[in-house]
């Protein structure tokens, strides 16, 4: 599974370092490093976007544990 999140100036101020951190530190948590690569791009529109196989979501740094449990980990297992 493929997960790329926005890293561009404005995704930035919106948090998505934190999305980024929270998303790394559940992969590895789930022990999902060999199915789960996690990519960083820049503007993708309104954001924090992050894409799932190419499907575009809005994660902010509160609903980034819900949409992991959502969208990456009830898909790989």
């Amino acid at each position: 599974m493929k997960v790329i999140i926005c890293i561009g100036s404005s995704c930035h101020l919106k948090g998505s370092r934190q999305v980024v951190e929270k998303l790394q530190a559940l992969v590895k948590e789930n022990h999902l490093e060999d199915k789960v690569e996690l990519g960083g791009t820049f503007c993708m529109g309104n954001g924090v976007n992050v894409t799932v196989d190419g499907e575009k979501h809005s994660v902010s740094p509160d609903t980034a544990e819900e949409f992991f449990q959502k969208e990456i980990l009830a898909k790989v297992q």
